[in-house]
């Protein structure tokens, strides 16, 4: 297999969260997004774009970003979710997923008491119904860079 590529930098997808990410330059904007996913390996690549095209239908102010090596969605002044390839899936992880209804299921390492979300392996995993209603709840409250209200 071709090494991926990110900034013109081999790298490879992490197994877990354990603070090693991908090399993707912090930035915002539609574009570093859209680099981000372009530059990871199937199947991975093909979830994150079927979540980033599920996001911006859900969401119409969504704003994007790549920070700490992951795509970061969000409206107004707060980033609400995040997308992260790793090795056999996809993170999609809901700041204050918590406070969602119904909780989503994993409760991941190093991002927060309050963070959760799904791992996804395969398209066939991906529930747009729920995963719809979890990204509009969520942008109704305050996320990362919000003040509380």
């Amino acid at each position: 297999m071709e090494p991926l590529l990110m900034n013109g930098t081999p790298w490879q997808l992490p197994v877990a969260m354990t603070g090693a990410a991908s090399p993707a330059k912090a930035a915002v904007g539609d574009k570093p997004v859209a680099d981000y996913i372009a530059s990871l390996p199937q199947p991975q690549r093909g979830v994150a774009e079927a979540l980033d095209v599920l996001a911006a239908a859900t969401l119409p102010e969504l704003q994007r970003s790549v920070k700490w090596g992951m795509a970061y969605y969000g409206v107004g002044d707060g980033w609400c979710f995040s997308v992260g390839a790793f090795v056999g899936h996809v993170k999609l992880m809901f700041i204050n997923g918590t406070t969602l209804e119904p909780v989503p299921p994993v409760t991941p390492v190093g991002m927060g008491k309050a963070t959760r979300g799904v791992e996804l392996a395969t398209l066939d995993e991906i529930d747009a119904v729920v995963l719809a209603s979890w990204m509009t709840q969520i942008a109704s409250r305050p996320g990362l860079g919000w003040a509380r209200r």
